[in-house]
């Protein structure tokens, strides 16, 4: 059996990582677009949406625009997803067999 203290100051390392990782990702931000650029949103790494831009010649049809800034929101927060589970794969990759 493993050493009690000895896993009680992993987690704690582990507890620590997590809430370096969570600041470093208030601080990164993921940009995405949609429409071939018509709309493009930038969010960060904990999903709060930061800007939407919008090209002036997309706003002529409001549903189509109504549609992009979603299909844009949306990426921005697939691709907040994968850098966090990229970040956390590293971050555990040492210490929690399968990551």
């Amino acid at each position: 059996m493993k050493d009690p203290l000895k896993m009680l100051r992993q987690v704690q390392q582990m507890q620590d990582r997590m809430q370096k990782m969570q600041k470093e990702l208030e601080s990164e931000t993921v940009e995405a677009t949609a429409g071939g650029g018509a709309v493009t949103v930038v969010a960060t790494g904990n999903q709060k949406l930061v800007s939407v831009r919008i090209d002036p010649e997309a706003a002529g049809d409001p549903e189509m625009l109504q549609d992009l800034v979603v299909a844009a929101a949306r990426d921005a927060g697939r691709k907040v997803d994968e850098a966090v589970q990229q970040k956390t794969s590293k971050m555990l990759g040492g210490m929690v067999p399968g990551f």
